[in-house]
């Protein structure tokens, strides 16, 4: 037998020396597991690498069969070749974790394979439960997120699961009865479409397929009304056209990676090719027939093999389905990665550190010796929000995104100028951020921005249209903000080029206020930076005069023809002023 026809089964391996990903190693939960995290650079290559499909257990093409024996001897080679790939990496034994799932665990001879592996390699393969594979595997896709709230849907090979989930703060709650599993993975769901139509009239085989479909209509709507969904999430899909969902699985990331495959094809420029947190609304969602076309179409499709090819009417099928059975309809659908593997490490950590921001731990390895100061200086240009709310910051541009900007600030320094900024604009989708967990493709633009325009914006005419498709990501308002506070940091590293500041002695000292008495005639509206230096006696690096000779860097930003967006652009003046000050309260030197 082929053993292609396999489906995949999740190895988690924690390096000895990350410490199992604890608290005291924050991070190590947002780096890929070892499959993927061998990927890249001089580490080895796991053994199954572009094999993964031979690494499990059963589901072939729907059928409940026996693993076939040489399937379970070819598991047992790759594991006993894992083993010497942990070996190399100092990864101990006991750290290493090898869960199954739907398709191992309706195997006719699922209690041998386990003997057999256990027997040959001394590893002990852990078993889910159908209700934990669903609560795990929604964890997974919790960790994918800052916060969550909304359906979570898995779509395997043997089965569909459904649930509900809300994720805020590092607390996690979800449906009290765990999620629903229904054979409908779309694997088996392909076999049993083509079943139903087989040897069949094309009338008979529609009116067979209609009935199926009336039947899972049922089962998710029965679903739906047991999972004891909070009124909350009820009534907001009520008020804003649909629930979000939240989709992880091989046969949804399939389809997310066609539609994505559509927004950048055919004249369109999506700029992020990551599918964790690719977000489509409901019309493209829903566009089976579209997708379905492409997939029969295109000769190459960027992450759907022939095999999710082929699977691709029964998951068009699945989301017809789903648009009619859950009340209230999609109103978003958000492409997840994280599964079984992710949530299996997700919930082993304590909401102390799940709450921590992933952008802000990946990039905490770049940050400078005086990062902390470096953040707070970013935040203190920023202007509070004026008594009446008229004008402030915007909410969505959150902290954790300006402290990550601190920490990665210096990074592409040492670059030419050709280089520096088109590196600094791809660092977050292509780049040494690209891989950081559970990061939006809108803070990932955010991100990018703000280092594209900390050095000065200045691109060639080829990725000027990059820099367009990431600024589409958000809000005018944002990219205003991100070019803004992208030259404050440009001014920062020109009084601090080497990322460490004396908190004793600060050169400078920034303020921030909203003003409506700018222009020509003092009726405009604008924010005005204050930079205060210290008044020295005797000050041979003229440290003012220097300061005020760079300030326009910041003050073009405020420029008409530098606001966003065509129609209406958005954007404020900036006045900088440059003041001398007695700061630091020690006495003159």
């Amino acid at each position: 037998m082929d053993t292609w026809g396999f489906e995949d089964l999740g190895i988690i391996s924690d390096f000895e020396e990350e410490e199992e990903a604890n608290e005291s190693c924050p991070g190590n939960w947002m780096k890929p597991t070892m499959p993927a995290s061998h990927r890249d650079g001089d580490r080895p290559h796991p053994p199954w690498e572009g094999h993964r499909d031979k690494l499990v257990g059963i589901v072939d093409m729907g059928r409940q069969i026996p693993i076939p024996d040489d399937v379970i001897a070819d598991v047992v080679i790759l594991f006993n070749r894992f083993l010497i790939v942990c070996h190399d990496m100092g990864v101990d034994k006991q750290n290493i974790h090898i869960v199954a799932t739907e398709a191992t665990r309706k195997a006719l001879n699922s209690a041998q394979f386990i003997e057999v592996v256990k027997e040959k390699t001394g590893l002990s393969i852990e078993m889910l439960p159908k209700e934990i594979e669903g609560q795990i595997g929604a964890l997974g896709i919790a960790s994918g997120f800052t916060n969550l709230s909304g359906l979570v849907m898995d779509l395997g090979g043997g089965s569909t699961q459904i649930t509900w989930m809300v994720s805020q703060g590092g607390h996690i709650r979800i449906s009290p009865l765990g999620s629903f599993s229904f054979p409908y993975g779309a694997a088996a769901l392909s076999r049993q479409l083509r079943d139903l139509r087989k040897g069949k009239k094309k009338e008979e085989g529609e009116k067979a397929v209609a009935q199926l479909r009336q039947e899972m209509v049922q089962k998710f709507r029965d679903a739906y009304d047991h999972l004891q969904i909070p009124e909350t999430m009820i009534e907001k899909a009520k008020e804003q056209g649909g629930f979000r969902i939240y989709l992880s699985g091989g046969g949804f990331r399939g389809w997310g990676y066609l539609l994505l495959y559509l927004n950048q094809s055919h004249g369109k420029h999506y700029p992020i090719s990551v599918i964790n947190g690719y977000t489509v609304g409901k019309e493209q969602f829903e566009d089976t027939d579209t997708v379905t076309q492409i997939a029969k179409a295109a000769k190459d499709v960027f992450r759907v093999s022939d095999r999710r090819r082929s699977q691709v009417p029964a998951v068009a099928f699945l989301v017809n389905l789903l648009a009619e059975a859950i009340p209230h309809g999609i109103r978003e659908a958000h492409f997840c990665q994280g599964g079984v593997r992710e949530g299996y490490l997700f919930r082993t950590l304590s909401p102390e550190v799940r709450e921590l921001s992933p952008l802000s731990v990946a990039t905490q390895n770049f940050a400078p010796t005086s990062y902390r100061t470096i953040q707070e200086l970013l935040k203190s240009a920023i202007p509070k929000p004026s008594k009446n709310q008229a004008r402030r910051f915007p909410e969505e541009f959150g902290e954790h995104v300006i402290d990550s900007f601190a920490n990665v600030m210096y990074v592409h320094m040492f670059m030419s100028k050709e280089t520096a900024s088109a590196a600094a604009l791809c660092s977050t989708s292509v780049g040494i951020m690209s891989s950081a967990h559970g990061v939006s493709h809108q803070d990932r633009a955010r991100l990018a921005l703000m280092l594209e325009s900390r050095y000065r914006g200045e691109l060639p005419p080829r990725e000027m249209e990059f820099r367009e498709a990431l600024r589409s990501l958000i809000t005018p308002e944002e990219v205003w903000w991100a070019t803004y506070l992208g030259r404050v940091g440009y001014m920062i590293t020109r009084l601090y080029p080497s990322g460490e500041i004396d908190t004793a002695k600060p050169r400078v000292v920034f303020s921030a206020e909203w003003s409506w008495t700018m222009g020509k005639k003092r009726n405009k509206e604008g924010l005005v930076l204050t930079l205060s230096v210290q008044k020295l006696k005797n000050d041979p690096a003229h440290l003012k005069k220097a300061l005020e000779d760079n300030v326009k860097v910041i003050q073009k930003v405020g420029k008409k023809k530098r606001w966003i967006g065509k129609d209406d652009p958005w954007g404020m003046k900036v006045k900088v002023d440059v003041v001398e000050e007695g700061i630091l309260g020690t006495p003159d030197c």
